[in-house]
């Protein structure tokens, strides 16, 4: 699917103007949306934020959601047109990398920094690159929820059986090292 010029010249200086805009609760969500980008109500998207350049339409963001800044949402890849989907009251932490094919759980949250691949389910804490489960949310964060709130919901997730085995293998070379 090829862009159209002028629709692309938009996008582009919409885009733009929303990275460094004012108004993370209302310009910035007015101006994506502008561009094509579906957006719910009270979206708060942090400073230098970019969605998805060439294809806005590709990319679902529901209500209460945050994305944090420089944040990086990609909706397609090579011609692969498979979009992201980013469901109520999630939560995007700075830097984050959200890649093609994609759906971001409700109440889910990512860390600062993760990339993300594969979809994350709903109420899950993924961290990493590539970004991984690490815990369960009770209390996904929001403007109306204290880090000490949201902090204290979490719950970690049980190591996987491959996680203690690579860990094994792991010590039992250490061990088997000499020292000296």
């Amino acid at each position: 699917m090829a862009e159209n010029v002028f629709s692309g010249i938009k996008n582009r200086i919409l885009q733009m103007i929303a990275r460094t805009a004012p108004g993370a609760l209302s310009l910035r969500p007015r101006l994506h949306r502008w561009r094509g980008v579906k957006i719910g109500k009270n979206v708060w998207i942090g400073y230098d934020a970019i969605i998805e350049t060439s294809y806005p339409h590709l990319v679902t963001i529901g209500d209460g959601v945050t994305i944090g800044i420089r944040s990086l949402i990609i909706g397609h890849f090579r011609g692969r047109d498979s979009g992201v989907v980013i469901e109520d009251d999630a939560f995007l932490g700075p830097g984050t990398i959200i890649l093609p094919n994609v759906v971001i759980g409700r109440g889910a949250v990512v860390a600062a920094g993760s990339v993300v691949t594969t979809s994350v389910p709903p109420k899950t804490l993924v961290q990493g690159n590539p970004a991984r489960p690490i815990a369960t949310v009770g209390i996904p964060p929001s403007m109306n929820v204290t880090f000490q709130e949201f902090s204290a919901s979490l719950r970690p997730l049980k190591r996987s059986k491959v996680d203690a085995s690579k860990t094994e293998i792991k010590n039992h070379e250490e061990a088997s090292v000499p020292k000296g």
